[in-house]
């Protein structure tokens, strides 16, 4: 357990800036402290103590504002930074070195019983108030954007954007692997819609010139 939390220190300091040493992760961030309370909860789930387990993770909802159910599997090196707002529902399973930014939702889509929250792969970045709703896998080293619905199982090395969330390849290359190099850009994500948009737009006008040149004929031939 104390090899693991190391690792989730780590990830701390690897990945947020404002984050200047481990005193500082132990102390104040929310998102250490629900891990850490987790690691608790969800051994005393294993020893059937389920009670008191979810009584421990109510009382982490209460201190950071972040739900995890104790029956939830976390790997190591994750970070939930800010934190308000996560949810991660009781079947899912976390990789390692995954980085959750608040508002985020791992959930289910009904009343199913059984496996009814994701996979998420190993290092895998979930954006600002991404939601992730069933049963299905997130591929290793794939982004899901800021306020994305994902509904569906996405591979490994891909991008996904919008309501519902849509998959964009990354020039078809696979990010890098290691905890330093863990993508955390939100920002310079593809865009679909707007992609589909603007080729629409010079369709059109490439349409306007056609018929601009054919209407100049037209009275060519009648002059």
């Amino acid at each position: 357990m104390f090899e693991r939390l190391k690792k989730d220190i780590e990830a701390v300091l690897s990945r947020d800036p404002a984050a200047r040493n481990a005193l500082e992760v132990v102390l104040c961030y929310p998102g250490f402290h629900a891990i850490v309370m987790h690691r608790f909860a969800h051994f005393l789930y294993k020893k059937n103590l389920k009670l008191l387990a979810r009584i421990v993770s109510q009382i982490n909802r209460f201190f950071t504002g972040i739900e995890i159910h104790p029956a939830a599997l976390i790997g190591e090196g994750l970070f939930i930074d800010h934190g308000m707002g996560v949810v991660i529902g009781e079947t899912t399973e976390i990789g390692d070195n995954v980085t959750i930014y608040q508002g985020a939702t791992l959930g289910g889509t009904g009343k199913e019983t059984g496996k009814r929250h994701p996979t998420i792969g190993n290092n895998v970045v979930i954006s600002s108030g991404a939601k992730i709703l069933g049963p299905f896998k997130v591929g290793d080293n794939s982004k899901i954007g800021a306020g994305a619905v994902v509904l569906k199982e996405v591979p490994p090395n891909c991008t996904v954007v919008g309501v519902p969330g849509r998959i964009v390849k990354k020039d078809d290359k696979p990010v890098k692997m290691s905890l330093e190099d863990v993508d955390l850009d939100q920002v310079k994500l593809p865009d679909p819609v707007s992609e589909e948009i603007n080729l629409l737009r010079r369709r059109i006008e490439e349409l306007e010139k056609k018929i601009k040149k054919m209407e100049g004929n037209i009275n060519d031939e009648a002059v």
